[in-house]
């Protein structure tokens, strides 16, 4: 990455062309989402919010939570890592949001400094630069703090580095490094279960590396700091009542009624949807036919690249060292397939695609294994070291390897030109309704779930909201002391979307008086604040 020369009889490093490029890609794609970050696109949402709130009750002291609220199985690291910013400058969805930027430079740069060294320096670049772009579906998985995948993607990444470091030698605090890879475990599986697929096969790699040293205090450190990473979901489980441990919640949410989708049509959403919408070749709306190509040969590459890492495994010396690369691209192969393998499994694969794809984001880890049979090919064939078939193997994957990044180009400059300007047009409006209840009240109101907590952290809780549903019955209600709070209200407001099933239940309830309530309509809602509270639930 760097050569070492001499300077005023000082040694400093200096970066070589490949290093220096993919630098500048680098600093573009932080650059491109640090301005998304400041205008806050995506949009936010409550789901979001939820994060914001408890970033907020942790900056506070108010309180320490282990998952996210209303849920038992997806942790609240990105809360915690929110949280003393929220605390000094207050919540805002920028400020909410900026150590997703961090964690997304970490990826890069170490996606950077593994691919360099299992692969090659330009590819590394290669890869750098394709994952600086990145359209709506890409950017919203690395910036809203939605929960697990911002940080968990750099976790394995690190993972894996400890483990070539390991292997080859290169690593001095052997049993310190260990430990730490085991306290990256623990840490991921409490952030997200989506990633226990690259979570075994880094496991695995680590246990080839090595091998007999596990059996003695290294493998007393890597359970010690899985555990310790671990603790807080392990503990929470063990107060859970019935039914609210996190493996039966996570079943729950994880399955859906009715007959199970045949395979071909999970098959289909998984490879042809969710493939493309993962690595950012389609808009957030669905992928057209010429978009799908990458999912129709993706499973050909993950092949392909589980063929030349055994063969550079057989081709290599015995030390481990030197088989150790090998060894690591077989193990993102293995965590790309099982991922696929885990997600075509659910029924959402085939019933819902477009909102499910979000889950396929931390395939991102094995791009440069299933890149790389693509690279080679395309270099053998440039260089003329190779017959016919080569020269035209080679001649097709620069096209494969041209068309990707073509798209997703273009698919980010679309987003970057036209979709921002939703998201804006978005969050005017909802932070407009939340300056006028803020200002003018009502400051307790009821209204829907995506509604209701980004209106709370808009307003800092100076509006608290209790959730309803289509029904105007009681809703999805993650923190339950908002709902409480409102409920306690001697003359609550509600807030609803114009003319939205809310809104017509409503004025149906208030028959009479849905003329004589006042009534507001500020950025596409409507506010009502009757003088008798409407609760048809009690």
């Amino acid at each position: 990455m760097s050569q070492p020369v001499q300077h005023r009889g000082r040694r400093r490093p200096r970066l070589d062309r490949p290093a220096l490029v993919a630098l500048l890609f680098g600093l573009a794609g932080i650059g491109y989402r640090l301005v998304l970050t400041l205008y806050t696109v995506p949009v936010s949402n409550s789901d979001e919010a939820t994060f914001g709130l408890a970033a907020l009750h942790i900056g506070q002291g108010r309180e320490r939570p282990v998952f996210l609220y209303g849920q038992h199985y997806m942790g609240m690291l990105e809360s915690y890592l929110a949280a003393p910013l929220v605390a000094v400058a207050g919540p805002s969805w920028p400020v909410l949001r900026l150590p997703m930027l961090a964690l997304y430079a970490l990826f890069l740069y170490l996606i950077y400094r593994l691919t360099r060294r299992l692969c090659a320096p330009w590819f590394a670049t290669f890869v750098v630069g394709l994952l600086a772009l990145g359209g709506e579906r890409v950017v919203r998985d690395q910036l809203t703090v939605v929960g697990g995948r911002p940080e968990v993607k750099p976790a394995v990444l690190l993972m894996l580095l400890i483990t070539v470091g390991l292997a080859a030698g290169t690593v001095r605090r052997r049993r310190l490094a260990v430990a730490f890879f085991g306290l990256l475990v623990g840490l991921a599986a409490w952030s997200d279960w989506l990633i226990l697929p690259y979570l075994a096969v880094a496991g695995l790699a680590l246990v080839w590396a090595l091998r007999r040293e596990l059996l003695g205090w290294s493998g007393l450190l890597l359970v010690v700091g899985v555990v310790v990473g671990v603790a807080p979901m392990v503990l929470d489980n063990l107060r859970a009542g019935p039914g609210e441990d996190s493996l039966t919640v996570f079943r729950e949410v994880s399955t859906k009624a009715g007959p199970l989708p045949p395979w071909s049509e999970r098959v289909r959403g998984g490879l042809l949807e969710g493939v493309p919408l993962a690595h950012g070749l389609c808009p957030v709306d669905g992928c057209g036919r010429w978009q799908q190509w990458l999912g129709v040969l993706y499973p050909v590459l993950l092949v392909v690249g589980a063929v030349l890492a055994v063969l550079a495994y057989r081709r290599a010396a015995g030390a481990r060292g030197e088989r150790v690369g090998p060894v690591v691209q077989l193990a993102l192969v293995a965590g790309a397939a099982l991922t696929l393998l885990s997600y075509v499994r659910s029924p959402l694969a085939a019933t819902s695609p477009l909102d499910n794809a979000r889950y396929l984001s931390v395939l991102q880890l094995s791009l440069p294994a299933v890149l790389w049979p693509l690279w080679v090919a395309a270099v053998a064939g440039w260089r003329g070291t190779v017959g016919a078939l080569g020269r035209l193997t080679g001649a097709l994957s620069t096209a494969v390897l041209v068309a990707l990044t073509a798209t997703t180009l273009v698919v980010t400059v679309l987003f970057a030109a036209t979709g921002a300007a939703a998201s804006r047009t978005e969050e005017r409006q909802a932070r407009e309704l939340a300056a006028t209840l803020r200002a003018d009240g009502p400051h307790e109101v009821y209204g829907d779930y995506w509604t209701c907590n980004r209106l709370i952290f808009n307003t800092d809780e100076t509006v608290v909201c209790g959730v309803l549903d289509g029904n105007l019955s009681p809703g999805q209600n993650r923190y339950r002391p908002y709902w409480r709070q409102v409920g306690r209200a001697p003359r609550p407001g509600y807030v609803v979307e114009v003319d939205s099933p809310m809104d017509r239940r409503l004025r149906r309830l208030l028959a009479d008086r849905a003329d004589a309530a006042p009534v507001r309509e500020v950025g596409g809602y409507r506010v009502y604040h009757p003088e008798t509270p409407v609760r048809p639930w009690r």
